[in-house]
């Protein structure tokens, strides 16, 4: 086992590798060359320029200020400046509340360190026991600070009782201010939002078939019945139909364009390539510019670039023609799925928080849908095998057919919560413990007993694999983090690309990457760190350093980089909140049978029963809190709603609302598509005064019974 000694050094370098990674990260910022790799966000926001625009010849690369060098430390500062506030306007509440983590790790574990080094460690390091007991454990002199140098039947047991009492209070306590905390902000973020097509509409998914109707048709018909004072329209991408005597094609629902998306890329590919050789010929129109035709332009027939590029656009063209006709008039490409909008924010949460048919599984309707979605070994071997594994999960979560990028990292990030869970912490203990020689080969013989012996054994086995997790901290928890600031590979791809693929100004804005907060990988990550400093606190108060550290560093670097780099994808207004606070309870319920479990193999007898009601006034806790909290999370408030409608009927009585969702969930390879959105308008405009469900089964009014066979299932 691991001595305090190889810990030192093992802290010192991972220490020391952290420091550098910041060294070279504030001496790279500096420089003109690096600026859009370090400070991307504000580039696409349009709020800064390049300071290679104004800087002389040499300037340009290196900046040769040397005054500046002087604070090459005052981004720490700066990334404090900003107040909370108007970090949510600039980046928005995912990215804030998610921050917040690392505050609640502080907030938790910074005060639980005090009281451990404090009442624990001296109880630890005081206290002996035999050699043979010695020998049991696998002991090495880390183990003095550990509760495996307390004697068995101890009464210095209690202190360990007393202190798993008080850190479960403080947790709960912090993690209940915090859950109030960010509700509000979610409260108030969703309040003060402008108005926006996804607080009209709900996607509608299993749409049943219906023999005499299309989809559209169908949807139309089920909801101007049963929700005939609200409903608005129903809307998405797909187009086609004979619709009355304007002879136009128009059925909104959703459908299968993935052929065209990739042939619309393509274009805009060759567009590009035209672009870049158009400038060239602008620039030096005495000599036009050519190419070989084969692969890499490195061999083949030399031909004329520009007119190559353009009979290459040509033909995608009209080949991008014949695939929008195909799905127009293709049945397999229409999805049994609609975005349906209503006139009032009230109609569309009242839907979405209903079940629409006595049959649960077909007309679903979700919560928030975005105007964007579209068709859709020891620590460092540990830390590599964990950084392919997301990528994994994630095609996992893709597959199950969620429809939003936001509930696609939310299971993807469950996924990857119990993975490590499982696998990672309770395996490293079960599979290193074993490794380790001794009698850890004999406790993992009994795991198959009785779940009482089952949580002995593992007690007895977490405080023997403290060093291993000690180090990964090291390794992910420090060098990792401080490796996110410096943005190594961002930085030579950057490089790379503007040397050898950037043609147009374009190209330079793709290039940048200014990549994002990966909530699939980063929240399980953040929650694999509370789980240790949860677990380990009592058993081996040692640890809790180690943690602190990372959440402190990992405020300071993430920080910096939502106000200057990521650019998120999405925005939930926080909707992973609760699982974050499910997962650091189940954190905190996993440390508190492992110390009973442990304390129970210590024949502490008068004490650990004791905690026997933790873990039941944990659940407690959890379950107010859901149903305190959770709705707000999983619900639009209907008071809310109302007051949003009210306000603005009275601010803006001629709103065109029909006008305003037109466009709305139109799939962009259609977006540019002129005569669709003529025959759109002229629709809209036509059916601006029926009162009428004209349908192929019935052409009763409106407030005709719909029948209650159809049912439908929507998410909003």
């Amino acid at each position: 086992m691991a001595t305090l000694q190889d810990i030192g050094v093992a802290a010192g370098i991972h220490l020391l590798t952290a420091l550098i990674f910041l060294f070279a990260f504030a001496i790279l910022r500096l420089q003109p060359i690096n600026d859009r790799v370090y400070f991307p966000k504000w580039y696409l926001k349009g709020l800064r320029e390049s300071p290679r625009d104004v800087s002389t010849s040499v300037g340009k690369f290196i900046n040769i200020d040397w005054r500046i060098y002087i604070k090459f430390l005052n981004w720490i500062p700066e990334a404090l400046k900003m107040p909370e506030s108007e970090l949510i306007e600039h980046a928005g509440l995912d990215s804030v509340v998610y921050l917040r983590i690392y505050i609640v790790g502080l907030k938790v574990f910074v005060p639980l360190m005090v009281l451990a080094f404090t009442i624990l460690v001296p109880v630890n390091a005081t206290s002996s026991i035999s050699d043979a007991e010695k020998d049991d454990v696998g002991f090495s002199d880390i183990d003095k600070f550990s509760i495996s140098n307390v004697s068995e039947g101890s009464n210095r047991f209690w202190a360990h009782v007393l202190m798993s009492c008080v850190f479960t209070i403080w947790t709960c306590f912090v993690l209940y201010k915090e859950y109030e905390m960010v509700e509000s902000m979610r409260i108030c973020f969703l309040e003060a939002q402008h108005r926006r097509p996804d607080q009209f509409t709900v996607l509608v998914r299993n749409v049943p078939a219906d023999p005499d109707e299309s989809i559209s048709e169908h949807i139309e018909h089920f909801f101007r019945v049963n929700h005939r004072d609200h409903y608005l329209t129903h809307q998405s991408s797909l187009r086609g139909g004979s619709f009355g005597s304007l002879g136009v094609h128009f059925w909104k629902v959703v459908f299968n364009a993935n052929k065209l998306s990739k042939l619309v890329k393509k274009k805009e590919a060759y567009q590009n390539w035209l672009d870049y050789n158009q400038n060239k010929y602008v620039i030096n129109p005495k000599k036009r510019p050519n190419m070989k035709k084969g692969f890499l332009g490195l061999w083949g027939e030399q031909v004329d670039s520009i007119d190559y590029y353009k009979a290459k656009i040509d033909a995608l063209v009209k080949e991008i023609a014949v695939e929008h006709e195909r799905i127009l008039k293709d049945p397999k490409a229409i999805m049994p799925v609609g975005f349906v909008s209503f006139k009032t924010r009230w109609g569309a949460a009242a839907c979405a928080q209903t079940q629409q048919s006595k049959n649960p599984t077909i007309w679903l309707t979700e919560k928030v849908v975005k105007s964007f979605i579209q068709g859709f070994l020891p620590g460092l071997a540990m830390k590599l095998f964990l950084l392919i594994l997301p990528s994994i999960l994630m095609t996992m979560s893709k597959i199950e057919g969620h429809t939003s990028f936001s509930e696609i990292e939310r299971k993807t990030a469950s996924k990857y919560y119990y993975f490590i869970l499982i696998i990672f912490f309770f395996g490293s203990i079960l599979v290193g413990s074993a490794l380790q020689d001794f009698d850890a080969r004999k406790e993992l013989k009994d795991l198959g007993d009785s779940p009482t012996i089952v949580l002995k054994k593992l007690g007895v086995l977490v405080p023997m694999r403290a060093t291993f997790f000690i180090t990964y901290i090291m390794v992910d928890g420090w060098s990792g983090i401080a490796g996110e600031i410096l943005r190594l590979i961002p930085l030579i791809m950057f490089h790379l690309k503007n040397s050898l693929l950037v043609k147009t100004d374009e190209d330079r804005e793709k290039a940048m990457d200014p990549g994002s907060v990966a909530f699939a990988e980063a929240l399980p990550r953040m929650q694999l760190y509370f789980l240790l400093g949860l677990a380990y606190s009592v058993a081996t108060p040692t640890i809790l350093p180690f943690i602190v550290l990372y959440f402190g560093f990992g405020y300071f670097i993430f920080r910096h980089q939502v106000i200057n780099v990521y650019e998120q994808k999405y925005e939930s207004a926080a909707a992973f909140w609760p699982d974050v606070h499910y997962r650091i309870i189940i954190s905190l319920l996993i440390s508190q049978l492992l110390l009973l479990g442990l304390l129970t193999a210590k024949n502490a007898k008068d004490s650990a029963p004791i905690l026997i009601i933790l873990p039941f006034l944990t659940i407690w806790f959890h379950k107010y809190c859901q149903n305190r909290f959770e709705p707000a999370f999983s619900r639009y408030p209907l008071e809310e709603a109302m007051a949003k409608d009210t306000l603005e009927r009275a601010t803006e009585p001629g709103l065109d609302l029909k006008q305003y969702l037109a466009n709305a969930y139109v799939h962009p390879m259609f977006k540019d598509d002129d005569e669709l959105d003529e025959c759109e308008k002229e629709l809209l405009s036509w059916r601006e005064n029926d009162y009428k469900v004209l349908t192929k089964r019935t052409n009763t009014p409106i407030d005709t019974t719909a029948s209650t066979s159809t049912t439908f299932l929507i998410e909003r």
